[in-house]
């Protein structure tokens, strides 16, 4: 963060100081609230949950070295005590990035948050100090905090933000308020609580009206959502994807053998040539996303292609390709599922595995609502169409409709199975894997399905595991 002394901490978030000798000590270190975290120059935030107190870390982590502790209490310890921590983290942001020079990006969409986060990232890191959202910390308060991470040195500042209702992302840009806004595409995802496409188009728009007249939206020209949002912005608006309206596009796109995607990239400043080492024909709509930011901040085709075909995943259980010493292929995408990375993912599986036998082992997409059971049942349905070799669907009613998608598209005997939970779905995979095979796991985060491949790395390791 930015030096701040903790009496001008209080006075930005409203707060009363207690316990503090001296309130002209500046916090130098990173606004934290997870207590290991805490070191010298830090400030610790306490929020009071259903389990845990951070409260209750209050003397450790000043041991520890943080200046002092925001709160809703005092602690016995230098603290800055407000009526409400979340409402007094968010205000500390806005005033940290009203004082920064840095550019502030942000994104949104149903599919391809974190992945497209971590490409933009990457890229601008090739032009300037860049921050950006850990993982998908992209909520009230991982937004604030990683934008707390800042310092005087940041020049780019990329957030992913997320949304479960109207008005979660004008509360967001409200605390952080972008130069430059980029909406991916309207999907499925938490279409249960949202109510529909309409209203989750809704929401996503709510980033580019918060865009100044001298901003840019980025706008996705394949996702007709996303497109129509053109009309709900004073900002200069850019269109990427495939399509020929597109201001980024991608022609020749292709994927390698190892099921890389490839393709021509053409930007308004010139076109180059771009190989990936992410996996999936779906990353190609988030490289164009990143190209087009990228762009818009000065690079040239030549500079954006060169980072897009070094970048790697930055964020854990997202397409994470693992080759056993056996020769098995372990693909680890569990991280959460939707409809739409759920096709995108069997589709990779179905590149990375040509002649191998694949294996997918799926379980529920959650939050989908009424839509739930015809979801479902179209991926398993899907699996069949890709060829892939064995479908072993995992957990309960939502397993159940995949698995019976897959039987009505054709896939009888041993082409698919139910089983269930996770172990099982080990015992399986241990007893009937073969060096070669490549085996993608994935569902939505509460179902857990990280350990299933974890167990597969596990027991297939004679050594070293290689990742690649």
């Amino acid at each position: 963060m930015i030096a701040l002394s903790l009496a001008e901490i209080a006075e930005v978030v409203g707060g009363q100081t207690h316990d503090i000798p001296d309130p002209t000590v500046q916090v130098t270190g990173p606004v934290v609230r997870d207590s290991r975290e805490a070191g010298p120059g830090s400030l610790f935030v306490a929020f009071a949950g259903e389990r845990v107190d951070g409260h209750d870390f209050a003397a450790a982590v000043v041991e520890a070295g943080a200046v002092a502790v925001l709160g809703t209490r005092p602690v016995g310890v230098p603290a800055i005590v407000v009526d409400d921590v979340q409402a007094a983290l968010g205000a500390l942001a806005r005033h940290v990035v009203r004082r920064l020079g840095a550019t502030l990006v942000a994104l949104t969409g149903s599919a391809g948050k974190t992945s497209t986060k971590d490409l933009i990232a990457q890229v601008l890191q090739r032009k300037a100090p860049t921050v950006f959202t850990p993982g998908s910390l992209n909520n009230e308060i991982g937004l604030p905090l990683t934008a707390l991470s800042a310092t005087e040195e940041t020049r780019f500042l990329v957030l992913e933000m997320g949304a479960r209702g109207i008005g979660h992302i004008s509360y967001l840009t409200g605390l952080t308020p972008p130069k430059i806004g980029l909406v991916l595409n309207v999907g499925s995802a938490h279409i249960g609580e949202f109510g529909g496409r309409e209203q989750i188009a809704q929401a996503k728009g709510e980033l580019v009206e918060s865009l100044p007249e001298d901003g840019t939206a980025v706008l996705n020209a394949d996702d007709p959502y996303v497109r129509a949002m053109a009309s709900r912005t004073k900002a200069k608006v850019i269109f990427f994807g495939e399509s020929d309206e597109a201001d980024v596009r991608a022609e020749n796109v292709r994927l390698t053998d190892t099921g890389q995607p490839a393709f021509r990239l053409h930007t308004p400043s010139g076109a180059s040539d771009v190989t990936m080492r992410l996996y999936g024909e779906h990353h190609v709509s988030n490289a164009l996303a990143a190209a087009a930011v990228a762009h818009e901040l000065g690079m040239s085709a030549d500079e954006i292609a060169v980072a897009l075909s070094d970048a790697g995943s930055l964020s854990r259980w997202r397409m994470e390709v693992t080759e056993r010493p056996d020769g098995v292929t372990v693909v680890n995408d569990a991280y959460n599922a939707n409809p739409e990375s759920m096709r995108a993912a069997l589709r990779a599986l179905a590149a990375i595995g040509k002649g191998r036998r694949t294996w997918a082992v799926l379980g529920k997409m959650a939050e989908l609502g009424d839509e739930a059971l015809a979801e479902h049942d179209a991926v398993g349905r899907l699996a069949v169409r890709l060829n892939v070799s064995k479908l072993v669907a995992v957990g309960g009613r939502e397993a159940a409709w995949l698995q019976l998608g897959a039987y009505n598209e054709g896939s009888w005997g041993e082409e698919s199975v139910h089983v269930s939970d996770a172990q099982a779905a080990v015992d399986l995979l241990r007893s009937e894997l073969r060096p070669g095979d490549v085996v993608l796991v994935k569902a939505s985060r509460s179902v857990g399905l990280e350990s299933v491949a974890q167990a597969l790395l596990e027991s297939g390791a004679e050594g070293e595991v290689s990742a690649r």
